[in-house]
């Protein structure tokens, strides 16, 4: 080989190693991202008032610095859960409407309340203040996340 084509080659390889050296910086400083880091506290559920149907509510953290979505729940054997919306028809007047997948923010947080999102559970199973209940969210780029809501009557409801 002679220096001329030496000389060639290192330019191209210089500059490889230059890119991968900024890389590699970029990761280890983690601006390169990191996955949805999710956590689900915070359960509660409401001992029935009505025969149809109850509400669940959760607060999903997301530490990561992606985005993930929440895109269905399962409850216990013989419930059927599924996240829902409260929207209001007319002034002082709403309904519950099935929800899509419903946004969880990179480093943020999805809080679900009896004014918006929640998961409605029917029929409504027997409660009594201090139970729990497990339920299982699913999400689309995590695995499935298991949580417990304990049972609280509808007054005392903190969120």
């Amino acid at each position: 080989m002679t220096s001329a084509t030496l000389r060639a080659a290192a330019v191209p390889l210089l500059a490889g190693v230059l890119t991968l050296g900024c890389l590699t910086a970029w990761t280890v400083t983690g601006n390169a991202g990191t996955p949805p880091r999710l956590d689900v506290t915070d359960g509660r559920i409401l001992t029935a008032s009505n025969t149809e149907a109850t509400a669940a509510f959760f607060t999903i953290s997301n530490t990561g610095t992606t985005a993930d979505e929440l895109t269905g729940v399962t409850g216990p054997a013989g419930l059927r859960a599924m996240v829902g919306r409260d929207v209001e028809v007319a002034e002082g007047a709403h309904r519950m409407e099935m929800a899509g997948a419903v946004a969880v923010p990179a480093r943020g947080a999805l809080r679900m309340a009896p004014t918006g999102l929640d998961v409605m559970v029917s029929p409504p199973p027997r409660l009594a203040p201090g139970d729990r209940l497990t339920f299982t969210l699913h999400f689309r780029h995590s695995g499935p996340v298991t949580a417990e809501a304990v049972a609280v009557r509808p007054g005392q409801l903190r969120l």
